[in-house]
């Protein structure tokens, strides 16, 4: 099958160049640079959905407040490891506002974006206890975060939620937290990449399990109000973003400003710690610390040693950003709806041209339109089918790297794909479906 929208010599040539033993194995940064290397080389431009990362402008709300410190002479200034007081300030209300909970601002961590956040977490939290052994993931997720642990030397083990939605999850969390094994629990919520959403039951049940077994609970926020099906954009009034926090002290919020608020280039995100949890005693924690306290341990043990602190003028950038969510002037819900609706679009190509959406439900309702979206093609796993699309220019990450149980699927992100590129997207689907339907 040689007659495909991009040379086939070519992507040929670039995947056995890559040293990559299956594509559908690969990392999410090694498809970027796969992809790059076949658009120089052939000169044509990919439908790319492999990358997570934000397509639409920064805000001006924040490059404004972040030039403005700069002016200021603050490059020139350490900042407190813990955040400058308006940021810490400003979180403190935003979770307030956006997600009905109080959380003291000592609590509340400017981190070098979400990673840094997951990073330092999973480093302190999971030395809480030393006769466990680290973290459970509620499956799928973000690849990366089981890498953090494999580079930390920590333990893990998951599951695919997908078969255990409602009532089911209670059990099958209590199968794993049952062993005594684990310090933490980390899922983001929506999910990436199955943009799945934990209805208030299923987080009730995480929550009554994180107090049975006293476990500390992770959510990964990065998508922070955009399951569009509801409106979670008025500051102080319901709905609020469906959170664990409403229902157990065990917790660690971390909020992305890379989507949300389009700031990724600036790596400033945020960590927000129960009051209850900043303030617990773990003695165990001595072991690698001066300090048994969480919050203490937290701040001048490990994000110290991290990196001392957040860049000092994007702290700025998020403190104006926040400031603005908080008093109704910016609605940064709004903002980002542009994601929701190329994903209602673009979904129909792909069910139009034979595939499939993979994680289509949401326990009893249709999955939202956000920011990822999964499908497969009759006939084919997951991997074979992204090399196969890479002939035709278009490009995805499998779900096998995910923690998926469904290897017969991909994750795409809509992101970066232009409306302009719709029609591109739309005649090599076409051309795919000639070519493969059986």
């Amino acid at each position: 099958m040689k007659d495909t929208p991009i040379n086939f010599e070519i992507v040929k040539l670039k995947i056995k160049e890559s040293g990559l033993k299956s594509v559908g194995d690969a990392s999410i940064r090694e498809i970027k640079k796969l992809i790059d290397q076949i658009e120089k080389a052939s000169g044509q431009k990919f439908v790319r959905m492999e990358m997570g990362i934000p397509g639409l402008a920064a805000s001006k709300i924040g490059t404004e407040a972040q030039k403005a410190a700069l002016d200021n002479g603050v490059a020139s200034v350490y900042p407190d490891i813990f955040g400058i007081a308006p940021l810490k300030e400003q979180i403190s209300k935003f979770v307030k506002n956006f997600v009905n909970i109080e959380v003291n601002p000592e609590g509340c961590l400017p981190t070098v974006g979400s990673m840094q956040g997951s990073f330092a977490a999973f480093m302190t939290l999971n030395r809480m206890h030393a006769e466990r052994e680290g973290t459970l993931f509620i499956d799928p997720g973000f690849p990366v975060h089981k890498q953090q642990l494999r580079v930390m030397g920590q333990g893990w083990d998951s599951f695919d939620v997908y078969n255990y939605r409602g009532e089911k999850l209670r059990e099958k969390l209590e199968s794993y937290l049952s062993t005594g094994r684990f310090c933490s629990l980390l899922y983001s919520n929506p999910n990436n990449p199955s943009w799945i959403c934990f209805t208030d039951e299923e987080l009730r049940i995480i929550g009554e399990m994180a107090n049975k077994y006293n476990i500390i609970v992770i959510e990964d926020l990065a998508y922070f109000g955009m399951d569009f099906r509801k409106d979670y954009s008025i500051p102080g009034q319901p709905p609020y973003q469906p959170s664990v926090a409403n229902y157990t002290d065990n917790f660690v919020l971390l909020i992305s400003s890379s989507k949300v608020f389009s700031y990724a280039g600036e790596r400033i995100g945020m960590m927000v710690i129960s009051n209850k949890l900043f303030n617990t005693t773990a003695p165990d924690l001595l072991r690698y610390y001066k300090s048994d306290n969480v919050g203490y341990a937290m701040i001048f043990g490990t994000l110290y040693t991290l990196s001392s602190g957040t860049n000092h003028s994007s702290q700025y950038a998020l403190s104006a950003l926040l400031t603005a969510a908080n008093n109704g002037s910016l609605n940064f819900v709004e903002e980002v709806k542009e994601y929701g609706e190329k994903a209602k679009i673009m979904k129909k190509m792909f069910l139009d041209n034979g595939f499939n959406i993979v994680y289509d439900t949401d326990v009893d309702k249709p999955v939202a339109d956000g920011f990822y979206f999964t499908f497969a093609y009759p006939g084919y796993s997951g991997a074979d089918l992204l090399e196969k699309l890479l002939y035709y220019g278009i490009s995805a990450i499998t779900l096998d790297i995910t923690g998926s149980e469904r290897h017969e699927g991909i994750r795409a992100c809509v992101s970066l794909v232009k409306r302009e590129q719709f029609a591109d997207l739309e005649t090599r689907l076409r051309k795919f479906h000639d070519d493969h339907q059986r």
